[in-house]
């Protein structure tokens, strides 16, 4: 990720959560916050699901935390650490980190990927308290978080995103979101944020998801004649398995915008997947709507992009320089 600072990146991490006063007396303090909230970052960054974890990581990185602040009486114990996680206003936390983020990011357009992750052992089933989800914007090129909403439950992933999507500069750039978020609300606001979007269809939107697989097989059976629309074709394959896409572009749509006035919607995508292991073939029909105007071969690599995030243990944990 391009630096856009002489200071390291997290020193000015540092410096954005300098804003999070202390409401600790002075005299009692062993650890002081900026250390412990470089701790909980680094440790998050480095895969940590919960304070033990990060605890670990600490301890077997206390070192390179030392190269950034003093650490003077080593790490803190994982209930003590969450002790003052809680007593620090979450909001004011995300702010801070959505700052320091903004400062990193390179300004220019890039491919966002919002995506929703239940976060492991968050759970407590003894205490009824269920497990934590995130819906996260994660910029696919920069391997960059740019910021993150907490819900109860997959669920309630849609009324997080367009809080997410207000809070994250989009100026330019491409959002791609899996069927959960293919609401018309959320495709208005990608595009009131000066954005375009790349939306997963399936049954959530019934009659326009029905229409664009009846039209898509209609152009299938003419041979995709239609000069408006675009094919592409990718081939990939080891440990024995071998898998094909084929992208089809239609970017002939009034008929449909007729009968279902989508917001900004430009093109639809179907996606043919054949995968091939030993004697045995699977194969899967995806949809999606976008706002784009491109050939299949470019809309092709959005949308593998996104999957990537999807099938990556570690895709929301950001990389970051710490040089």
């Amino acid at each position: 990720m391009e630096v856009l600072s002489s200071k390291p990146q997290l020193r000015l991490l540092l410096d954005h959560f300098a804003t999070i006063k202390d409401t600790r007396q002075s005299w009692k303090v062993a650890y002081p916050l900026r250390e412990v909230l470089l701790l909980v970052v680094c440790g998050t960054i480095a895969s940590g699901d919960d304070y033990d974890d990060i605890v670990d990581w600490g301890e077997a990185h206390l070192s390179f935390l030392r190269r950034f602040a003093e650490f003077h009486h080593g790490i803190p114990c994982s209930d003590w650490l969450r002790t003052v996680m809680n007593r620090i206003d979450p909001e004011l936390f995300a702010a801070c980190f959505s700052s320091w983020v903004a400062e990193c990011w390179p300004d220019q357009s890039d491919l966002v990927a919002i995506d929703g992750k239940t976060s492991r052992r968050s759970h407590d089933r003894k205490n009824g308290q269920r497990a934590l989800h995130l819906v996260s914007a994660f910029a696919t090129t920069s391997r960059l978080v740019l910021g993150q909403e907490a819900v109860d439950e997959k669920s309630n992933e849609i009324t997080a995103i367009p809080a997410l999507l207000d809070r994250i500069e989009l100026a330019g750039a491409t959002v791609t979101i899996d069927a959960m978020g293919c609401q018309r609300d959320i495709a208005q606001k990608i595009l009131d944020k000066s954005a375009d979007y790349v939306l997963a269809l399936k049954g959530n939107q019934g009659s326009l998801r029905e229409d664009v697989e009846l039209f898509a097989a209609e152009q299938k059976a003419n041979g995709f004649t239609d000069t408006k629309i675009s094919r592409h074709q990718t081939v990939d394959g080891d440990h024995g398995r071998i898998e094909t896409r084929t992208y089809t572009v239609i970017d002939d749509l009034a008929w449909l915008q007729e009968r279902h006035d989508w917001p900004g919607l430009k093109g639809v995508v179907m996606v043919e997947s054949t995968r091939e292991i030993g004697e045995k073939i699977e194969r899967e029909t995806r949809f999606y709507i976008t706002s784009l105007v491109l050939l299949a071969s470019q809309l092709g690599p959005i949308i593998r992009s996104h999957w990537a995030i999807e099938s990556a243990p570690q895709a929301h944990k950001q990389k970051v320089q710490y040089a």
